[in-house]
């Protein structure tokens, strides 16, 4: 598949590509490390959105800023900050997240010389009226404050532009998932996760074009494959940094058909309104999509989401990926896990690190929890 080796390329080393999109396209790059980040502003700036995914490299020089207990994630994006590898970027988003990406905000404008630097204070309490007031406010003050950063003048029909564009790679996302749901043998775990990283990496009106090539190959193999008895599986917590989860979980016997992932169907659920204002269009989507555990609705709809992903696409189990020293995460694990108990939905626990782990250990622990289903 001809578009997928081009997303491996750009996915294997996301800084070289953005240095390229930079230098040939005239592009400014913008980072960014969370879902909540408003990418459609960014984009409609004529800037490049990077999502920031932490380091291979040993954390060294990150440890002198943060204790060694703050998350693999964000150790690893200062540690490339810090070591250079980060220069070529224009300017640097922090939406409020978890109280560790928050304090990653204060050390980077002390540290980190390259860009600018902006905060957006989103509410994390999303289900009142004030909370929607202000978090329009919000995006409003975003807006500006990105227009003076990249001395341009963002538009009504930029920003409906950009909406467009996205909502196209949020359906054509969607679809992919629909296929592996339907015939998890039609595509390999590892290569859904080139497609997810793709959408956050490359530009993004080229990505959509891979993209939507690939779904057409997808769709025309969709009759050739057969029905295994592999397990059904969801994957659930915050992102996944590790494709390789995927190669050791279908040998041993399973299929990973949806997941719970801000680096996967959280960053693609939901639609934006294409009429009215755009910037109450984009606060409405985050409003009413799938929250993650640092933000707050109800004591009730992030396990109801986990159990209807579940249900709908038939799973046998689910499997928590928890980065390591995730609170918010670790906090929702204890009623996640007692939701699905009371569903009978088995499920299984793995603390991970951003870096790479050793495979044998997590082959055998998910080779026993299959076992058991």
């Amino acid at each position: 598949m001809e578009s997928l080796e081009i997303l491996t390329a750009a996915v294997a080393d996301p800084f070289t590509y953005a240095r390229k999109l930079k230098k040939d396209g005239g592009k400014k790059v913008v980072g960014y490390m969370c879902t909540y980040a408003p990418e459609e502003i960014i984009f409609a700036a004529g800037a490049h959105p990077l999502r920031l995914f932490g380091s291979n490299k040993n954390i060294i020089l990150a440890d002198g800023h943060l204790q060694a207990y703050c998350c693999s994630l964000v150790r690893g994006v200062l540690e490339d900050a810090l070591s250079g590898d980060l220069n070529f970027l224009d300017g640097m988003i922090f939406p409020h997240t978890c109280d560790t990406v928050q304090r990653l905000s204060d050390i980077w404008r002390l540290n980190v010389p390259a860009g600018f630097h902006l905060d957006v204070v989103l509410p994390v309490k999303l289900n009142t009226a004030s909370a929607r007031e202000y978090l329009i406010d919000v995006l409003n003050l975003f807006r500006s404050n990105l227009e003076k950063a990249l001395k341009v003048k963002i538009t009504g029909d930029d920003l409906r532009k950009s909406i467009a564009l996205y909502n196209e790679i949020r359906n054509s996302l969607k679809r992919v998932y629909e296929l592996k749901s339907k015939n998890p043998q039609i595509i390999k775990g590892k290569d859904i996760y080139t497609l997810l990283r793709g959408a956050m990496i490359m530009e993004r009106s080229s990505y959509l074009k891979l993209l939507q090539s690939a779904i057409k190959e997808l769709e025309k193999s969709a009759i050739k494959t057969t029905n295994t008895k592999k397990k059904r599986l969801v994957l659930s917590g915050g992102l996944c940094s590790h494709p390789d989860i995927y190669s050791v979980i279908e040998d041993a016997g399973g299929d990973v058909v949806a997941d719970d992932l801000c680096t996967g169907s959280r960053y693609f659920a939901g639609l934006i309104k294409t009429d009215g204002d755009p910037i109450t269009a984009i606060a409405e989507r985050y409003l009413q999509r799938v929250i993650c555990s640092a933000k707050h609705k109800d004591n009730k709809s992030r396990a109801e989401n986990l159990i209807q992903t579940a249900q709908e696409n038939g799973a046998d189990g689910v499997i928590f990926m928890l980065l390591k020293f995730c609170d918010p995460h670790a906090f929702d694990y204890p009623y996640l896990k007692e939701a699905l108990d009371k569903a009978v939905i088995p499920s299984l626990l793995l603390e991970v690190e951003d870096q790479p782990q050793a495979q044998g250990q997590l082959q055998t622990r998910i080779e026993a929890f299959l076992e058991t289903l």
